[in-house]
Protein backbone atom coordinates (compact mmCIF):
# COMPACT_ATOMS: atom_id res chain seq x y z
CA UNK A 1 0.00 0.00 0.00
CA UNK A 2 2.71 2.30 0.48
CA UNK A 3 4.27 1.17 -2.49
CA UNK A 4 1.60 2.53 -4.36
CA UNK A 5 1.56 5.64 -2.21
CA UNK A 6 4.77 6.99 -3.19
CA UNK A 7 4.88 5.45 -6.91
CA UNK A 8 1.54 8.04 -7.04
CA UNK A 9 3.04 10.93 -5.32
CA UNK A 10 6.02 10.40 -8.02
CA UNK A 11 3.54 10.30 -10.66
CA UNK A 12 1.72 13.55 -9.54
CA UNK A 13 5.23 15.23 -8.92
CA UNK A 14 6.44 14.28 -12.67
CA UNK A 15 3.22 15.10 -13.99
CA UNK A 16 3.22 18.94 -12.86
CA UNK A 17 6.98 19.01 -13.72
CA UNK A 18 6.08 18.08 -17.36
CA UNK A 19 3.41 20.51 -17.49
CA UNK A 20 3.31 21.91 -21.05
CA UNK A 21 3.93 25.32 -22.30
CA UNK A 22 2.57 25.53 -25.46
CA UNK A 23 0.27 23.57 -27.64
CA UNK A 24 1.12 22.29 -31.67
CA UNK A 25 -2.12 22.83 -34.38
CA UNK A 26 -1.22 19.97 -36.46
CA UNK A 27 -3.89 21.06 -39.03
CA UNK A 28 -6.38 18.86 -40.65
CA UNK A 29 -6.13 15.62 -39.53
CA UNK A 30 -5.49 12.52 -41.72
CA UNK A 31 -4.45 15.03 -44.99
CA UNK A 32 -0.89 16.73 -43.30
CA UNK A 33 0.61 15.83 -46.27
CA UNK A 34 -1.30 17.98 -49.03
CA UNK A 35 -3.33 20.06 -46.21
CA UNK A 36 -1.35 22.87 -47.54
CA UNK A 37 -3.50 22.95 -51.18
CA UNK A 38 -6.39 24.65 -48.83
CA UNK A 39 -4.78 27.75 -48.16
CA UNK A 40 -5.82 29.05 -51.33
CA UNK A 41 -9.56 28.45 -51.24
CA UNK A 42 -8.87 29.77 -47.23
CA UNK A 43 -7.01 32.56 -47.97
CA UNK A 44 -9.65 33.58 -50.72
CA UNK A 45 -12.76 33.27 -48.49
CA UNK A 46 -10.77 34.93 -45.96
CA UNK A 47 -10.27 38.31 -48.36
CA UNK A 48 -13.23 37.73 -49.34
CA UNK A 49 -14.89 38.25 -45.69
CA UNK A 50 -13.04 40.88 -44.82
CA UNK A 51 -13.47 43.14 -47.87
CA UNK A 52 -17.33 42.52 -48.71
CA UNK A 53 -17.87 43.33 -45.05
CA UNK A 54 -15.73 46.25 -44.63
CA UNK A 55 -18.09 47.48 -47.92
CA UNK A 56 -20.96 46.74 -46.09
CA UNK A 57 -19.51 49.08 -43.03
CA UNK A 58 -18.49 51.57 -45.40
CA UNK A 59 -21.85 51.59 -47.56
CA UNK A 60 -24.12 51.89 -44.32
CA UNK A 61 -21.70 54.90 -42.64
CA UNK A 62 -22.13 56.66 -46.04
CA UNK A 63 -25.44 56.07 -47.16
CA UNK A 64 -28.23 58.78 -44.91
CA UNK A 65 -31.00 56.35 -46.27
CA UNK A 66 -29.52 53.55 -44.48
CA UNK A 67 -29.35 54.94 -41.27
CA UNK A 68 -31.54 52.98 -39.40
CA UNK A 69 -31.71 49.97 -37.05
CA UNK A 70 -32.11 47.11 -39.50
CA UNK A 71 -28.57 48.26 -41.17
CA UNK A 72 -27.23 49.26 -37.73
CA UNK A 73 -27.81 45.00 -37.03
CA UNK A 74 -26.16 44.49 -40.29
CA UNK A 75 -23.26 46.89 -39.25
CA UNK A 76 -22.90 44.74 -35.83
CA UNK A 77 -23.26 42.00 -37.66
CA UNK A 78 -20.21 42.66 -40.22
CA UNK A 79 -17.62 43.35 -37.48
CA UNK A 80 -18.48 40.21 -35.82
CA UNK A 81 -17.55 38.44 -38.90
CA UNK A 82 -14.64 40.54 -39.46
CA UNK A 83 -13.55 39.70 -35.76
CA UNK A 84 -14.43 36.03 -35.80
CA UNK A 85 -12.76 35.08 -39.02
CA UNK A 86 -9.81 37.29 -37.95
CA UNK A 87 -9.22 35.21 -35.04
CA UNK A 88 -8.72 32.15 -37.02
CA UNK A 89 -7.57 32.44 -40.20
CA UNK A 90 -4.46 34.40 -40.31
CA UNK A 91 -2.87 31.20 -37.80
CA UNK A 92 -4.07 28.77 -40.10
CA UNK A 93 -2.88 30.29 -42.91
CA UNK A 94 0.27 30.90 -41.20
CA UNK A 95 0.04 26.88 -40.01
CA UNK A 96 -0.41 25.99 -43.75
CA UNK A 97 2.22 28.34 -45.40
CA UNK A 98 4.66 28.69 -42.79
CA UNK A 99 4.79 25.20 -40.62
CA UNK A 100 3.84 27.78 -37.66
CA UNK A 101 2.10 25.14 -35.79
CA UNK A 102 3.46 25.97 -32.19
CA UNK A 103 0.93 28.59 -29.48
CA UNK A 104 1.19 28.96 -26.56
CA UNK A 105 -1.17 28.06 -24.03
CA UNK A 106 -2.26 31.94 -23.04
CA UNK A 107 -2.49 32.22 -27.08
CA UNK A 108 -4.62 29.12 -27.38
CA UNK A 109 -7.12 30.22 -24.64
CA UNK A 110 -8.09 33.52 -25.68
CA UNK A 111 -8.51 32.33 -29.24
CA UNK A 112 -10.82 30.03 -28.10
CA UNK A 113 -12.74 33.07 -25.79
CA UNK A 114 -12.90 35.17 -29.17
CA UNK A 115 -14.25 32.54 -31.29
CA UNK A 116 -16.98 31.21 -28.65
CA UNK A 117 -17.59 35.54 -28.53
CA UNK A 118 -18.09 36.01 -31.55
CA UNK A 119 -19.89 32.87 -32.88
CA UNK A 120 -22.38 34.05 -29.95
CA UNK A 121 -22.46 37.78 -31.05
CA UNK A 122 -23.88 36.41 -34.69
CA UNK A 123 -26.07 34.43 -32.81
CA UNK A 124 -27.38 37.28 -30.37
CA UNK A 125 -27.50 40.07 -33.64
CA UNK A 126 -29.22 37.17 -35.79
CA UNK A 127 -32.01 37.46 -32.75
CA UNK A 128 -32.14 41.19 -32.54
CA UNK A 129 -32.68 41.42 -36.52
CA UNK A 130 -35.82 38.62 -35.80
CA UNK A 131 -36.92 41.12 -33.24
CA UNK A 132 -36.97 44.05 -35.52
CA UNK A 133 -38.51 42.05 -38.57
CA UNK A 134 -41.25 41.01 -36.10
CA UNK A 135 -42.48 44.64 -34.69
CA UNK A 136 -41.91 45.79 -38.79
CA UNK A 137 -44.24 43.48 -40.06
CA UNK A 138 -46.44 42.97 -37.04
CA UNK A 139 -46.63 46.31 -35.21
CA UNK A 140 -45.91 48.35 -38.16
CA UNK A 141 -47.09 51.68 -36.37
CA UNK A 142 -45.40 51.37 -33.39
CA UNK A 143 -41.93 50.34 -35.20
CA UNK A 144 -40.55 53.84 -34.98
CA UNK A 145 -41.17 54.51 -31.50
CA UNK A 146 -40.17 50.31 -30.35
CA UNK A 147 -37.45 50.25 -32.68
CA UNK A 148 -35.17 53.14 -32.37
CA UNK A 149 -31.41 54.14 -32.42
CA UNK A 150 -31.68 53.91 -28.25
CA UNK A 151 -32.98 50.14 -29.02
CA UNK A 152 -30.06 49.37 -31.05
CA UNK A 153 -27.66 50.77 -28.55
CA UNK A 154 -29.02 49.30 -25.50
CA UNK A 155 -29.53 45.47 -27.15
CA UNK A 156 -25.99 45.44 -28.15
CA UNK A 157 -24.70 46.60 -25.33
CA UNK A 158 -26.74 44.07 -23.31
CA UNK A 159 -25.41 41.30 -26.11
CA UNK A 160 -21.59 42.00 -25.84
CA UNK A 161 -22.05 42.01 -21.98
CA UNK A 162 -23.78 38.77 -21.81
CA UNK A 163 -21.59 36.88 -24.06
CA UNK A 164 -18.32 38.19 -22.53
CA UNK A 165 -19.80 37.01 -19.35
CA UNK A 166 -21.06 34.08 -19.31
CA UNK A 167 -18.34 32.42 -22.02
CA UNK A 168 -15.61 33.36 -19.46
CA UNK A 169 -16.30 30.11 -18.04
CA UNK A 170 -15.17 28.30 -21.06
CA UNK A 171 -11.46 29.63 -21.41
CA UNK A 172 -11.23 29.70 -17.49
CA UNK A 173 -12.20 26.56 -17.04
CA UNK A 174 -9.92 24.81 -20.00
CA UNK A 175 -7.06 26.55 -18.31
CA UNK A 176 -7.68 24.95 -14.70
CA UNK A 177 -6.86 21.33 -16.36
CA UNK A 178 -3.61 19.75 -16.31
CA UNK A 179 -1.31 19.44 -19.73
CA UNK A 180 0.90 17.07 -18.74
CA UNK A 181 1.89 14.70 -21.58
CA UNK A 182 0.31 15.16 -24.88
CA UNK A 183 -0.04 19.10 -26.76
CA UNK A 184 -0.66 17.83 -30.36
CA UNK A 185 -3.89 19.18 -31.25
CA UNK A 186 -5.33 17.75 -34.30
CA UNK A 187 -6.92 20.81 -35.51
CA UNK A 188 -6.25 24.25 -37.12
CA UNK A 189 -7.72 26.39 -34.36
CA UNK A 190 -8.01 25.83 -30.63
CA UNK A 191 -11.62 24.92 -29.48
CA UNK A 192 -12.66 23.89 -26.30
CA UNK A 193 -13.39 20.11 -26.70
CA UNK A 194 -9.85 19.39 -28.85
CA UNK A 195 -7.81 21.77 -26.20
CA UNK A 196 -9.52 20.01 -22.95
CA UNK A 197 -9.15 16.36 -24.53
CA UNK A 198 -5.33 16.59 -24.02
CA UNK A 199 -5.52 17.28 -20.56
CA UNK A 200 -4.93 14.93 -17.57
CA UNK A 201 -7.34 15.29 -15.70
CA UNK A 202 -11.04 14.88 -15.06
CA UNK A 203 -12.72 17.38 -18.31
CA UNK A 204 -16.25 16.18 -16.99
CA UNK A 205 -16.62 19.86 -15.61
CA UNK A 206 -15.72 21.08 -19.10
CA UNK A 207 -18.29 19.29 -21.24
CA UNK A 208 -20.87 19.57 -19.07
CA UNK A 209 -20.33 23.37 -18.81
CA UNK A 210 -20.17 23.44 -22.63
CA UNK A 211 -23.17 21.62 -22.79
CA UNK A 212 -24.97 24.26 -20.63
CA UNK A 213 -23.84 27.31 -22.45
CA UNK A 214 -24.85 25.65 -25.64
CA UNK A 215 -28.55 25.18 -23.93
CA UNK A 216 -28.74 28.72 -22.55
CA UNK A 217 -27.10 31.05 -24.80
CA UNK A 218 -27.98 29.23 -28.64
CA UNK A 219 -30.96 27.59 -27.62
CA UNK A 220 -32.17 30.67 -26.19
CA UNK A 221 -31.40 32.65 -29.14
CA UNK A 222 -32.82 30.23 -31.62
CA UNK A 223 -36.33 29.55 -29.24
CA UNK A 224 -36.96 33.56 -29.68
CA UNK A 225 -35.81 33.50 -33.72
CA UNK A 226 -38.71 30.39 -33.93
CA UNK A 227 -40.79 32.51 -32.04
CA UNK A 228 -41.06 35.74 -33.99
CA UNK A 229 -40.69 33.85 -37.68
CA UNK A 230 -43.29 32.30 -36.45
CA UNK A 231 -45.86 34.99 -35.48
CA UNK A 232 -44.50 36.76 -38.30
CA UNK A 233 -45.68 33.82 -40.26
CA UNK A 234 -49.00 33.92 -38.31
CA UNK A 235 -49.44 37.70 -39.11
CA UNK A 236 -48.82 37.43 -42.82
CA UNK A 237 -50.91 34.68 -43.45
CA UNK A 238 -54.47 36.95 -41.71
CA UNK A 239 -53.16 39.51 -44.59
CA UNK A 240 -56.22 39.11 -47.51
CA UNK A 241 -53.81 40.21 -49.86
CA UNK A 242 -51.18 37.95 -51.64
CA UNK A 243 -49.42 40.63 -52.73
CA UNK A 244 -48.50 42.24 -49.58
CA UNK A 245 -47.82 39.32 -47.80
CA UNK A 246 -46.02 38.15 -50.53
CA UNK A 247 -44.04 41.92 -49.87
CA UNK A 248 -43.93 41.40 -45.76
CA UNK A 249 -42.21 37.95 -46.29
CA UNK A 250 -39.83 39.21 -48.92
CA UNK A 251 -37.83 41.55 -46.04
CA UNK A 252 -37.33 38.38 -44.39
CA UNK A 253 -35.92 35.81 -47.15
CA UNK A 254 -32.21 37.42 -46.65
CA UNK A 255 -32.01 36.68 -42.73
CA UNK A 256 -33.71 33.25 -42.52
CA UNK A 257 -30.99 31.88 -45.45
CA UNK A 258 -28.40 32.87 -43.38
CA UNK A 259 -30.08 31.52 -40.20
CA UNK A 260 -30.81 28.67 -41.62
CA UNK A 261 -27.07 28.21 -43.05
CA UNK A 262 -25.60 28.96 -39.46
CA UNK A 263 -27.40 27.25 -36.94
CA UNK A 264 -27.93 24.08 -39.57
CA UNK A 265 -23.96 24.21 -39.27
CA UNK A 266 -23.49 24.36 -35.42
CA UNK A 267 -26.12 21.43 -34.92
CA UNK A 268 -23.95 19.21 -37.58
CA UNK A 269 -21.02 20.25 -35.90
CA UNK A 270 -22.27 19.07 -32.41
CA UNK A 271 -23.55 15.99 -33.50
CA UNK A 272 -20.01 14.86 -35.48
CA UNK A 273 -18.49 16.06 -32.33
CA UNK A 274 -21.15 14.44 -30.31
CA UNK A 275 -20.65 11.06 -32.08
CA UNK A 276 -17.12 10.38 -32.97
CA UNK A 277 -17.06 10.47 -36.04
CA UNK A 278 -14.31 7.87 -37.50
CA UNK A 279 -13.23 10.49 -40.49
CA UNK A 280 -12.01 13.38 -37.58
CA UNK A 281 -11.60 15.70 -40.82
CA UNK A 282 -15.13 16.14 -41.49
CA UNK A 283 -16.30 17.68 -38.21
CA UNK A 284 -12.65 20.01 -38.00
CA UNK A 285 -13.25 21.38 -41.78
CA UNK A 286 -16.81 22.07 -40.56
CA UNK A 287 -15.71 23.75 -37.92
CA UNK A 288 -13.08 26.35 -39.99
CA UNK A 289 -15.67 26.56 -43.27
CA UNK A 290 -18.49 27.50 -40.63
CA UNK A 291 -16.05 30.23 -39.18
CA UNK A 292 -15.28 31.38 -42.28
CA UNK A 293 -17.97 31.13 -44.99
CA UNK A 294 -20.65 33.23 -43.11
CA UNK A 295 -18.79 35.90 -42.85
CA UNK A 296 -18.03 35.87 -46.67
CA UNK A 297 -21.67 35.03 -47.25
CA UNK A 298 -23.63 37.43 -45.32
CA UNK A 299 -22.80 40.33 -47.11
CA UNK A 300 -23.75 38.62 -50.60
CA UNK A 301 -27.09 37.46 -49.16
CA UNK A 302 -27.83 40.93 -47.75
CA UNK A 303 -26.84 42.96 -50.96
CA UNK A 304 -28.48 40.47 -53.67
CA UNK A 305 -31.88 40.71 -51.49
CA UNK A 306 -32.09 44.21 -50.60
CA UNK A 307 -32.51 47.11 -52.70
CA UNK A 308 -31.78 49.75 -50.83
CA UNK A 309 -27.81 48.25 -49.97
CA UNK A 310 -27.70 47.16 -53.63
CA UNK A 311 -28.14 50.74 -54.42
CA UNK A 312 -25.61 52.14 -51.98
CA UNK A 313 -22.88 49.63 -53.14
CA UNK A 314 -23.53 51.12 -56.66
CA UNK A 315 -23.17 54.55 -55.56
CA UNK A 316 -20.33 53.70 -53.62
CA UNK A 317 -18.56 51.78 -56.23
CA UNK A 318 -19.47 54.60 -58.91
CA UNK A 319 -21.75 52.43 -60.42
CA UNK A 320 -24.66 54.99 -61.26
Amino acid sequence: MSNRLVLQELRDSNSSKFQVSEFILMGFPGIHSWQHWLSLPLALLYLLALSANILILIIINKEAALHQPMYYFLGILAVADIGLATTIMPKILAILWFNAKTISLLECFAQMYAIHCFVAMESSTFVCMAIDRYVAICQPLRYPSIVTESFVFKATGFMALRNSLCLISVPVLAAQRHYCSQNQIEHCLCSNLGVTSLSCDDRKINSINQVLLAWTLMGSDLGLIILSYALILHSVLKLNSPEAASKALSTCTSHLILILFFYTVIIVISITHSTGMRVPLIPVLLNVLHNVIPPALNPMVYALKNKELRQGLYKVLRLE
